[in-house]
């Protein structure tokens, strides 16, 4: 008699399920990763059996056999006899003619500064700091982070629209805009495009500013983006600005290193300037909500002090660096809060 899962389920009994589903998570991954290599998501957006889809992808009939039937268990394809198609959530997230196709993040997610050091995870535990070399991720002139601008926007992209509603909240006229590291690109050239009036200097390293610039010229908004190469500690703002953007940057660094950015930060804001924060934001209890708390392990990966802050965390380095009116504002298209303060 078969006395496992099923029986845990009757009886209420714990279930190791969980234990094998993280020790096996990684099957998952690759699996992923490689139907998106392949091209599948493509080919089987018309519904295709196994022989075509081999043959489409360049792969065996076997290998492909296998990959499908895997996909389908996980529910990211559907399978109908022989034949292979979209499920409603591959068609959206993972077919690459979908405007809202998330496939080209796995290529930053999948670079091997991204994931080489959760193979030395341990190790980075006992120590509290990245195995990765300098500064881990945030080493200058990093070049994981022009494959970030050119592979992330699809997924922050639905963040720009809410952000820029928050930010320019209140403001009309003239707007001179700083976007700090602006990687794509895309929150400051959403503001460009709700606020005709702007004007954004975005600044991030000269390679990741390349892709930046494209961007805003194919959203029609070139003649009003400017850019900045340099350290977003070391660079001279200029200014003064009525807004400045700081999305998916503070969790890389320390408190103090927080304030002490913040406080650069204020000096280059008018009197009364909004400072605008994008992170991952978890609650006081740190294990919520899941996603927003889950990111300070790759923040431990990563970083050599980076985290997860939590609002009060967030309010008190904005207090420190000489604001006011700290305020959240949860996104509602994704996992991330909008926190901003005003300049005193």
């Amino acid at each position: 008699m078969n006395a496992g899962p099923a029986s845990n389920q009757t009886t209420g009994a714990p279930s190791p399920a969980k234990v094998f589903d993280m020790l096996l998570a990684f099957q998952q991954t690759a699996a992923l990763r490689t139907a998106i290599e392949l091209d599948l998501f493509r080919h089987v957006g018309e519904p295709q059996d196994v022989k075509s889809l081999a043959a489409r992808c360049g792969a065996t009939e076997r290998g492909m056999r296998i990959l499908c039937d895997f996909l389908t268990i996980n529910g990211v394809l559907e399978k109908d006899g022989n034949v292979y198609r979209h499920s409603p959530m591959s068609s959206l997230f993972l077919d690459p003619r979908s405007p809202a196709s998330l496939a080209p993040i796995s290529r930053f997610l999948g670079d091997p500064m991204v994931t080489s050091p959760f193979d030395h995870l341990a190790d980075i535990v006992r120590t509290g700091r990245t195995s990765l070399p300098g500064q881990g991720t945030v080493e200058a002139e990093n070049p994981v982070w022009v494959e970030f601008a050119h592979s992330m926007a699809p997924m922050m992209a639905p963040m720009a629209g809410p952000l820029g509603k928050i930010v320019l909240e209140g403001t009309s006229g003239d707007l001179l805009v700083l976007d700090i590291a602006a990687g794509h690109g895309l929150f400051g050239i959403e503001v460009a495009k709700q606020a005709p009036r702007a004007r954004v200097v975005a600044q991030d390293w000269r390679e990741v500013l390349k892709v930046a610039k494209s961007n805003a010229e194919k959203a029609g908004v070139g003649d009003r983006y400017e850019t900045l190469a340099g350290s977003a500690f070391e660079v001279n703002y200029s200014g003064p600005y009525d807004i400045v953007l700081l999305t998916n940057f503070l969790h890389h660094f320390d408190f103090a290193t927080c304030v002490a950015l913040l406080r650069r930060v204020r000096v280059a804001l008018k009197p009364g300037g909004k400072a605008a924060a994008l992170e991952f934001v978890p609650n006081e209890d740190r294990v919520s909500p899941p996603m927003a708390a889950a990111f300070a392990l790759t923040m431990l990966a990563h970083t050599l002090a980076g985290d997860a802050y939590t609002f009060r965390e967030l309010e008190a380095m904005y207090h420190q660096a000489g604001f006011a009116h700290v305020t959240a504002h949860p996104v509602p298209t994704g996992p991330h809060t909008v926190v901003t303060a005003r300049a005193v």
